[in-house]
This record gives structure tokens, C-alpha cells and sequence, in this order.
């Protein structure tokens, strides 16, 4: 069984999108493991409350099919983290699937995977540029799949963007 690591924020993930990514993967018979900087209760942008399976930094230890970023207004914080940039880097280097919506694709930017790939990220001035300085090329688009690498942009592409994990794992 493929298993697939869902990233959060501590504090403002967006529930849309870690609600339809967990559930549209588990429906695919891919386990998911939920993870954030610590294990307290993380909290969402609407108050939805998640106690995460594991830190970043014991995921680090593991490996993985798929590492997906949840975004939402507080998933920039992520990359302040270097467990989170290195566990990005890690499955980069081996293969393995690398996903991120809404402001998560920053992230991936921010460890460097993105260069000559094409993605997407939720539109602002700073997600755009920021993608675009670290060399990926952006596309306005719901969903952007480039060889092992999904982007979306938002909560109303995370259907769509579950499902290019998935068909990505099976």
C-alpha cells in the first residue's frame, strides 16, 4: 500500500484541502500519515482542529510515497522549518511524488525543486514571483502535473489534485 505524508501548519492550513486530499487518497487505498512541526493540536483557518500523527522531524526518519504540503494562509511558515526543507529534498532526490497546493508550491520553490518545472500556486504577487525567481515556470492553471510533481492553486482544485496524486501512486 502506497503511503502518502500530508504536511500542515501548526496554526491556518486549509481544511478544504487536507480534508479532500486525505479523504480522495484513502479512497485510492493510499495510507495516510498526517504531520506538522510539533504534535500539539494543529488548528485550521476555520477552526477545524487536528491532532497530526507525527512531527516533521520523526517523518524525516521515514520514507515515503508521495510528501504533500496542505496550504492556507499559514502554510509559508512551513519553510522556515529546515526538517521541512530537507524532507522535500529527500523524496525529491529519490523519486519519489512531491505535491503542494494553494501557497504550499512556495515551499517546494523555496527548497529549490522546482527549478524548470512547471507548477502553479495560489495567485498573489509574492507566491508568483517566488516560484518564478526560483526558476519554475508558472502557469495559471487549477492543476499543473510535471513528471512526479503536482501543484494546485487552491481549495477548489484539491478534488482534481488528489486524484493526480493518486493516478501518480497507482
Amino acid at each position: 500500500m502506497a503511503k502518502a505524508l500530508l504536511i500542515i501548519a501548526q496554526r491556518n492550513f486549509n481544511e478544504t484541502e487536507y480534508s479532500t486530499t486525505k479523504s480522495v487518497l484513502e479512497s485510492n487505498k493510499i495510507k495516510t500519515i498526517t504531520a506538522s512541526i510539533s504534535k500539539s493540536e494543529a488548528v485550521g483557518m476555520k477552526g477545524m482542529k487536528v491532532n497530526p500523527d507525527k512531527t516533521v522531524a520523526e517523518a524525516l526518519k521515514e520514507e515515503y510515497d508521495a510528501v504533500v504540503i496542505i496550504g492556507g494562509s499559514g502554510s509559508p511558515t512551513l519553510a522556515d522549518y529546515p526538517e521541512v526543507i530537507q524532507i522535500i529534498k529527500k523524496h525529491n532526490e529519490a523519486g519519489k511524488v512531491l505535491a503542494a497546493i494553494c501557497l504550499g508550491p512556495a515551499i517546494l520553490s523555496k527548497a529549490g525543486v522546482l527549478k524548470n518545472v512547471m507548477a502553479t500556486v495560489f495567485p498573489t504577487d509574492w507566491s508568483v514571483s517566488m516560484l518564478t525567481r526560483e526558476g519554475a515556470h508558472y502557469f495559471d492553471k487549477n492543476v499543473v502535473v510535471d513528471g512526479k510533481i503536482v501543484t494546485a492553486n487552491g481549495p477548489q482544485a484539491a478534488k482534481e489534485f488528489a486524484q493526480a496524486i493518486s493516478k501518480l501512486l497507482s
